[in-house]
């Protein structure tokens, strides 16, 4: 459910503050937020749907104290800021997230090669989530409000596939033959 708001909240706030008062629209979406948030704890979910809701939370209530879309344009890139250093910890402290997470989604058994190339994957997530946040960042100082709405939204998902389709494609084709003994 996460997803289909960081996929949503873009878009559909840029649309709905011709609509609407900013700071009503806001206040809509810290309570939307809070639902979020309570049915988070209810569930039980992973930790980082308390980090990327809390993250919502506090930078729209920046933006209901201060009128500004321009808080709520940092929303994204204080997520990606996130799992940037997520990513860097991973790497620096050799936890694996790249590679515990092949094991959970892919069903077939993995080579000596794969296994050693998906362990060292981490350090590439975190160059791509930089990269992904510098180009929000950019955005955000151009001031291009239609560019932050896709690239916040369906960009991240586009964007995603990309990054995951050159990871596979280069393990497949170059990097495993690195491991081979």
């Amino acid at each position: 459910m996460i997803n289909l708001i960081t996929l949503l909240f873009a878009p559909s706030f840029l649309i709905l503050t011709d609509y609407f008062d900013f700071n009503k629209l806001v206040l809509a979406y810290i309570i939307v937020a809070i639902i979020f948030m309570i049915l988070s704890i209810i569930k039980k979910r992973k930790a980082e749907d308390y980090i990327v809701i809390s993250i919502y939370l506090v930078l729209l209530m920046v933006a209901y104290f201060s009128t500004s879309l321009n808080v709520v344009k940092y929303i994204p890139i204080f997520t990606s800021m996130v799992f940037v250093s997520i990513f860097i910890h991973a790497t620096i402290n050799k936890t694996e997230i790249i590679f515990r997470f092949t094991k959970k989604f892919y069903t077939k058994q993995l080579s000596d090669k794969e296994v050693l190339y998906l362990k060292n994957g981490d350090l590439y997530w975190a160059i791509a989530l930089f990269i992904y946040m510098l180009a929000l960042f950019s955005v955000v100082l151009m001031g291009n409000d239609m560019l932050w709405a896709i690239l916040s939204s369906v960009g991240w998902y586009i964007y995603f596939i990309i990054i995951l389709t050159i990871q596979i494609l280069y393990g497949k084709l170059y990097a495993t033959k690195m491991y081979t003994k």
